[in-house]
């Protein structure tokens, strides 16, 4: 048997270096690049092997270890899963900056590599700087935290381990039904050693995403379940999208006469006027798709899990309504006890189309589907259009933002009050050009994330929307951003704090408390000069006071050359329609009427939960 002799560090980069994947028919790196904040954990070992194949392996320096975590989230996103970027960090503190992003790719089902850092397994050094120790346990330090965030974890103790190990995470990463973040813990001590890996572990790879074919029993079973159905209705998630089954299920849709709602992670999935479309479903959804999904006698859902938001807490829908579920995932097929469908879903799409040849849904329901939708889009159009208000709601900003948005521009969002408007309100020019990271909700993804899709396709422009509480919580990558000459644009909506958190405290009886600025603890709600911030790392910025000015800023900032920032003051109060219920939970004592008030109406709305049937 050949061998290769080199240090369990720079195996490893070695391996990654010859990862391939097939994109459009092209091959292309598996692992195109490695986002790194070196410490003693890492730099001695692991950045040396990374700096000898830096021409091939490229390692970007994040300013955050977590933001670097989220922008690595963002270009697989951008990628739809098709390419991993790498996150590595040092121990400690380090590492667990990145535990964040974990939960943020585990929940949204995406792949990203994290290595980090870890304590000598001789243990004669110990305690190093930063371990944390278990005194009943040794064996425990800061990146056991992972595991609850991750798909796949693992800690190398010794150098031929890497072997067996990375082909299992690189499989994790890639199945499209345990698809999330993988976890390698790199002692210190392991990575110098030097080892004779054989030959054959760095022979280069091309890896192919499986695409698991449906069970034919299920699928005559769920012809026989649509075949019979008066109202059905299709809610497609972020599986349509990463299966690249847009076309399939857009033309499915319109073949057979079913109104066709999105999930926030399924958003771009179809055009917005797409002739099936019937708008986004549940809590940040349309009046259009909640009143079909209120009549729909047979869901057909569509490569998502089905949470909350979608649901409306399992409200949103008849309580003898029946649902079909397509999904790679067992785990997410199976839920509220749908009729299991597991497979890829562009493969079970065109199964399904061709199971249901000369098959339309009644007239009359994809007519209705239309006449919501119809009058959805006018509502919108009003509450996008101008008036005198000395300030601009958020339907209006994003209804600007849209109209000087290029076709193919993306848009990026995650937390506060901006992910229910630009639900409602960014109508979708073309496929896959939305990204809400809803499944996590995490503030500090946008602007990361912004970097991340920059790098991961040159030839669109990010447009990041955020309010000022998130800028607050995460704004360094701006400057990374600027360093590495990924352009996006960035609109801050200065809203004076959290004020779609206020506008829950509200809802559910609370009087205003700790979100707004406000009504904080402060000695002065001062705002923050966003702009001056912005240009100290090297962003272009310009300050907009009304609706005109920001669509002249917007066609400027298309023209320039690095990372530009736009800020307007936007409304704190007014809110796009269409919401479906949502269970939280409202103190059942309390001094306030409204508080009691608010606890007797959640109750009253449980009681059109769906409870496990």
């Amino acid at each position: 048997m050949t061998t290769v002799r080199c240090t369990m560090a720079q195996a490893l980069v070695r391996y990654l270096c010859n990862q391939y994947t097939i994109i459009d028919g092209e091959r292309a790196p598996l692992f195109p690049g490695v986002f790194a904040i070196f410490g003693h954990g890492n730099v001695t070992c692991l950045s040396e092997a990374l700096e000898a194949v830096q021409d091939k392996l490229p390692t970007w320096r994040g300013q955050n270890e977590q933001s670097m975590a989220l922008a690595a989230i963002g270009f697989a996103k951008a990628k739809r899963r098709r390419q991993i970027m790498v996150a590595t960090a040092s121990i400690g503190p380090g590492a667990l900056n990145m535990i964040t992003a974990a939960g943020v790719a585990h929940a949204n089902r995406l792949p990203v590599l994290l290595l980090a850092g870890d304590t000598f397994v001789n243990r004669r050094p110990d305690p190093v700087m930063q371990q944390v120790e278990h005194f009943g346990n040794p064996t425990i330090n800061v990146n056991d935290a992972f595991k609850a965030v991750s798909r796949y974890w693992d800690r190398i103790t010794h150098p031929e381990q890497i072997i067996s190990s990375l082909p299992q995470a690189v499989a994790t990463m890639l199945d499209p039904a345990d698809c999330g973040p993988a976890f390698i813990a790199l002692p210190q001590d392991v990575q110098e050693i030097a080892w004779d890996y054989p030959e054959a572990f760095f022979r280069e790879t091309v890896h192919a995403i499986p695409r698991p074919r449906p069970d034919r029993d299920r699928l005559g079973e769920a012809v026989r379940l649509l075949k019979g159905a008066e109202r059905p209705l299709i809610i497609a998630g972020g599986g349509v999208r990463y299966s690249g089954a847009e076309q399939e299920l857009a033309d499915f849709a319109l073949e057979h006469g079913l109104p066709l709602c999105e999930t926030i992670a399924g958003k771009g999935g179809v055009t917005h006027h797409h002739a099936a479309h019937a708008g986004p479903i549940g809590i940040v959804g349309s009046t259009s798709a909640n009143a079909l999904a209120a009549q729909a006698d047979v869901v057909l859902a569509i490569g998502t899990r089905l949470m909350d938001f979608t649901t409306g807490s399992w409200s949103c829908f008849a309580p003898d309504a029946k649902f079909i579920s397509i999904n790679t995932a067992r785990w997410d097929a199976t839920k509220h006890h749908a009729l299991a469908v597991t497979g890829d879903a562009r493969e079970t799409v065109t199964e399904l189309r061709a199971a249901l040849s000369g098959w339309r849904a009644a007239a009359g329901w994809t007519r209705l589907a239309e006449e919501e939708f119809a009058a959805w889009n006018k509502l919108l159009d009003g509450y996008q259009a101008p008036t005198n208000a000395a300030v601009p709601t958020y339907a209006q900003v994003v209804g600007v933002v849209h109209a000087h948005a290029d076709e193919r521009d993306l848009l990026i969002t995650a937390a506060g009050g901006l992910p229910g408007e630009v639900m409602k309100n960014w109508r979708v020019k073309a496929p896959n050009t939305f990204d809400c990271e809803f499944g996590f909700s995490c503030m500090g993804y946008e602007i990361a994330a912004g970097w991340g899709a920059a790098m991961a396709d040159p030839t669109r422009t990010p447009i990041v929307m955020i309010g000022d509480g998130t800028y607050m919580m995460m704004n360094s990558d701006i400057y990374s951003s600027v360093l590495a000459g990924h352009k996006f644009i960035l609109i801050v909506c200065d809203n004076g704090g959290y004020a779609v958190i206020n506008r829950l405290q509200n809802a559910k009886g609370g009087v205003s408390f700790n979100n707004l600025l406000k009504d904080c603890r402060v000695k002065e709600a001062f705002p923050v000069d966003f702009v001056a911030h912005a240009e100290a790392m090297g962003a272009l910025t310009r300050r907009v006071e009304s609706l005109a000015e920001l669509g002249d800023a917007l066609e400027w900032a298309k023209t320039t050359d690095r990372t530009t920032m736009i800020t307007i003051v936007s409304d704190a109060f007014a809110w796009t329609p269409g919401d479906a219920w949502w269970d939280v939970g409202v103190p059942a004592v309390s001094a306030r009427t409204e508080v009691r008030e608010a606890a007797a109406a959640q109750q009253l709305g449980r009681t059109r939960q769906r409870v496990g049937v």
